[in-house]
């Protein structure tokens, strides 16, 4: 059976979890974490590069060690490190650390002191109020920790598109590869590019269905056929997610896709468009009474409708309907427009590759101009800089632009944002800096008005650029902290600041709600991958696909601009 990235990542980072609740070092967790990180980022399968004889201790942060530990897992699907630590530590812990307020300290402390080892178990403690009477915690912790499991009951189990993409991918190319279909793409959630994903659908056509289908579940990663006709079969994979592959006709390949992509909201919507024309849209074509007048592809069912195509990110029911009804639908960003990337880390800080590496890939990507953005010293485990680190860095970066041809290293900072709205380095040596990139990594359970007062705080600093993964989320690991929005993009705008949309497929932030509340009071969104390795420079498509759903265009977003445009839109007045 193949073992894709990200369940090796999910080993690693579970070892982590653990280890970190345990109290181990933590430089030995933080080795962990990073090699889940360059792991799941990679752009191709870990076991084919094994099976190529590749040497895995040539990846950023895989030594010895962990490389036999990589290959452990590809031949035999397990760790038996991993088993050994379960054995000392219960692996729900870890799902405990999702919980907000809960770090590795609580919760070993609720383990110690309550025998909590399980989300039911501090669910059941927390109601009878045993919770807030454990030292560091209180009655504020406790009702969070309820809030926090009450809102995860009515969530359904969805999967971070990157780790879709990495399973579903080789399935469609499978498909591809035996050459009983034409067309082949996959629908759904995943084509409207969501941040997480449920079941997938795969639509294709081929004059030769029952053997497409016969070749699906075939596919080696198939756990389980739930169905199998001659034009539809349903299969769980090892991962656990579900797929589903519907063949169609060619005459209907357009109507099945405008229906199985969604969303329903929006296909609603157009079929009661289509029905003020005694028009009928279901999954099969466009019927004028009984005769199908349209089908074929998605553009002649929206132009029998009297509208452009309309692009799959935008198809939530948000007004696009009634924005290509009147010709104004957005010219939505590509990835092309960008002209450079404005966060990323090196071996300075938390990153896996040195600043020449990284400034080497970026230059090959054929940016204009790339920001070395590593963290402040606030945050421990990220080995950030202090002034005088950040002044050598700068320096280092002067020397490197002096050798490098077409494009611009510019020297930032990510520096945080403490808890009275200061910033973690002094302006002396952030105005030194081509940008500042600043961010929360603390104290996420202020209150909204103070957690908004805090930021607002920050940006009155005049050397506040761009507030980074503004609500801090963790997509199904930690919950937006409680913040205003509408309020920090308002003292944004009025104080020449801009937001940021972070690419990392765990982050996505911000939203596509967020990015359109933006566009529509005028204020600019920097699109940056928070890259910690070179690889992660890829992750950039994510944040474009979030900007898309959120209606971005060239224009809104900051880093489409040349470098002379931008330096003046970061030297505030």
């Amino acid at each position: 059976m193949p073992v894709h990235n990200a369940e090796i990542a999910g080993i690693f980072n579970q070892i982590a979890d653990l280890l970190e609740i345990e109290g181990a070092n933590q430089f030995r967790v933080r080795a962990y974490r990073n090699a889940a990180r360059t792991i799941g980022g990679l752009p191709r399968s870990v076991a084919d590069l094994i099976e190529e004889g590749q040497d895995l201790t040539e990846l950023p942060g895989i030594g010895e060690d962990l490389a036999g530990k990589i290959e452990e897992i590809v031949e035999t699907g397990s760790l038996v490190q991993l088993e050994e630590i379960k054995r000392r530590t219960p692996p729900e812990l870890a799902d405990l650390l999702k919980i907000s307020g809960l770090g590795p300290k609580r919760v070993q402390a609720l383990r110690e002191e309550l025998g909590i080892v399980s989300r039911e178990d501090l669910e059941q403690a927390a109601r009878q109020g045993k919770v807030q009477q454990l030292d560091g915690f209180g009655e504020k912790i406790e009702q969070g920790i309820l809030q926090d499991i009450e809102r995860a009951k009515g969530e359904e189990e969805r999967t971070l598109l990157m780790v879709a993409e990495q399973i579903v991918e080789p399935l469609v190319d499978y498909l591809r590869e035996g050459g009983r279909v034409e067309n082949v793409i996959v629908a759904g959630s995943y084509r409207r590019r969501k941040e997480t994903v449920g079941d997938l659908d795969i639509l294709a056509t081929s004059e030769e269905s029952a053997k497409a289908i016969e070749r699906f579940v075939e596919y080696e990663d198939v756990e389980e056929v739930d169905s199998k006709g001659e034009t539809r079969s349903t299969v769980v994979l090892r991962s656990g997610m579900q797929v589903d592959l519907r063949v169609v006709p060619q005459g209907s390949y357009g109507a099945a896709l405008l229906y199985f992509t969604g969303s329903k909201s929006h296909n609603i919507a157009l079929r009661n468009m289509a029905l003020e024309q005694d028009l009928k849209i279901n999954e099969y074509g466009v019927f004028k009474g009984e005769d199908q007048i349209a089908g074929q592809t998605e553009e002649e069912i929206y132009d029998i409708c009297d509208l452009p195509y309309i692009p799959p990110e935008l198809r939530e029911n948000r007004g696009e309907l009634e924005a290509a009804s009147k010709g104004q639908l957005p010219q939505m960003i590509a990835l092309e427009d960008l002209r450079g990337d404005l966060q990323s880390h090196t071996k300075a800080s938390d990153g896996n590759a040195s600043l020449k590496e990284i400034a080497q890939a970026a230059q090959d990507r054929g940016y204009e101009y790339f920001a070395i953005t590593d963290h402040s010293k606030y945050v421990a485990v990220t080995q950030g800089l202090d002034a005088e680190g950040l002044a050598r860095q700068i320096e280092e970066i002067d020397r490197l632009n002096g050798q490098l041809e077409g494009i611009v290293l510019l020297k930032g900072v990510e520096v945080d944002i403490l808890e009275d709205g200061s910033l973690d380095l002094p302006d002396d040596i952030l105005k030194e800096l081509d940008l500042t990139i600043c961010s929360i990594h603390s104290k996420f359970d202020l209150s909204r008005e103070e957690q908004t007062e805090r930021i607002i705080r920050a940006m009155d600093n005049p050397y506040f650029n761009i507030l980074a993964h503004p609500t801090g989320r963790l997509i199904g690991e930690r919950a937006p902290y409680d913040v205003d929005m509408e309020r920090v993009m308002e003292a944004a705008q009025e104080r020449g600041c801009f937001l940021e949309v972070n690419a990392q497929p765990d982050r996505l932030d911000i939203n596509d709600v967020y990015c359109k509340m933006a566009k529509e009071m005028g204020l600019k969104i920097a699109i940056s991958t928070d890259a910690h390795s070179v690889n992660e420079l890829d992750y950039l498509r994510f944040g474009v696909g979030q900007a898309r759903r959120g209606w971005l265009e060239a224009e809104d977003v900051l880093n489409t601009r040349s470098w002379k445009e931008l330096r003046k839109l970061l030297k505030r007045s």
